[in-house]
């Protein structure tokens, strides 16, 4: 499958005089993308809108995608993806720091995966390490379950498959240039490989996504035009 897409990323940071604090963005993406059933060239349109927070006992990240393409075929008509992460710390939890070395927290983690167009439905109950590393707002591993729940191919979805496993690394980097503020963000899973209801492998996987992000706000600041 290949996609190409050209896109634009808004962000809105609130905080809280409590231990709350959530970032929401909103990214808007549209290009090429290769149809993976009819090997046809269709242009897509993706609203994003994600959300990572804190709050007293652990995190929350919840993304959901809105996708459309300019054919009429079925696949990726109208269609959605969500996904939520929210943990349960073990430090927060005992009100006291729980460290393993470089390893300053523990938490539970109950994953959920949704599609729409192809039922999916996947349950990721596991374990999240926070690391303590220099210069990192956060670095996190996930270590979780990948239950499948789909309804199908007799459902009208995507073909069940057996349980797996996902490994997962998130990060956020900040940076300083100069008078320019940069982030260095995202994360990369490997889902295990697994069988499907006729049989045949599923292959394991990797996704890898990278983000970049440039503070033009600061970068504006003290220029006037007139």
């Amino acid at each position: 499958m290949k996609t190409l897409y050209a896109g634009i990323v808004g962000v809105v940071l609130v905080t809280a005089r409590t231990s709350a604090v959530a970032q929401t963005e909103f990214h808007l993406q549209y290009g090429s993308h290769v149809n993976p059933f009819t090997g046809s060239d269709q242009w897509t349109l993706v609203f994003t809108v994600q959300n990572a927070s804190r709050w007293k006992l652990g995190d929350s990240f919840f993304l959901l995608d809105y996708i459309d393409d300019s054919g009429n075929d079925g696949f990726n008509d109208r269609d959605f993806y969500s996904e939520w992460y929210p943990t349960l710390s073990f430090g927060k939890l005992a009100k006291k720091d729980v460290r393993l070395g470089p390893i300053r927290d523990v938490a539970l983690v109950a994953g959920v995966n949704a599609g729409g167009d192809a039922k999916v439905l996947k349950y990721l109950p596991g374990l999240r390490a926070s690391w303590s590393v220099p210069g990192f707002l956060f670095l996190n591993t996930d270590l979780t379950a990948y239950i499948d729940d789909n309804t199908g191919v007799d459902g009208g979805g995507a073909p069940k498959t057996g349980n797996g496993f996902m490994f997962d690394v998130s990060w956020l980097l900040p940076i300083e240039a100069g008078e320019q503020s940069f982030t260095f963000t995202g994360h990369a899973e490997y889902i295990g490989g697994r069988s499907n209801e006729f049989g045949e492998d599923v292959n394991g996987s990797i996704l890898a996504q990278p983000q970049l992000a440039w503070d033009v706000g600061k970068a504006m600041s003290g220029v006037e035009f007139q």
